[in-house]
């Protein structure tokens, strides 16, 4: 079976690791450009970003895909050779943290449910490479800081880096973007 390339993009807030992982895929020849988005418009700020994104991906003809949570549901929307952009992880993870709060019990507080999401993403990942032709996972460093954090932040922060770790290792090409600088930890520079 072959099986796709998997790049993994990383980097702060607004260093230009959406529109490298767009012009990444939309250089490629061939192939359906698809955008999954993981963005809920909880706040004006998040509207304006989510508007910005959709604006920069209009002349490419991008497939959108909303799928702020349960990543694997967007599966059945995939086609062999497509180009895919999943924007992003430290989003989901985000969404998928809290969600079952309405019921009163969010995920953080439930044993083994970050674990289980934690499964289920990877093994979605694999489905995924198995189907596209390029999977870009874009995600933020939140790790830089050495302040010290509320229980579910700091549960989030060693989530997200689980998570980065696991991804690279799968992953053909890890990028850091710094300063809209793509820096390459792994594999060839694109």
């Amino acid at each position: 079976m072959v099986q796709g390339t998997v790049t993994f993009i990383s980097g702060g807030a607004r260093s230009g690791k959406s529109a490298y992982a767009e012009r990444l895929l939309t250089d490629q020849s061939a192939g359906r450009l698809v955008y999954i988005a993981s963005g809920i418009a909880s706040d004006d700020e998040m509207k304006q970003r989510i508007d910005k994104h959709k604006e920069d991906r209009r002349d490419a003809d991008w497939l959108t895909i909303e799928q702020p949570k349960n990543l694997y549901e967007a599966l059945p929307f995939l086609q062999p050779g497509d180009l895919v952009l999943w924007d992003c992880l430290t989003t989901w993870l985000a969404n998928e943290l809290y969600e079952g709060y309405d019921e009163g019990t969010p995920c953080v507080h439930r044993p083994g449910c970050l674990e289980q999401k934690q499964k289920q993403l990877l093994h979605t990942i694999g489905q995924m490479n198995e189907v596209v032709a390029h999977l870009v996972i874009v995600s933020n460093e939140v790790l830089d800081e050495w302040v010290q954090y509320g229980e579910e932040t700091e549960i989030y922060r060693q989530t997200i880096g689980t998570l980065h770790q696991r991804i690279v290792e799968l992953a053909d090409q890890a990028i850091e973007m710094d300063h809209g600088i793509p820096i390459v930890w792994k594999g060839e520079k694109l």
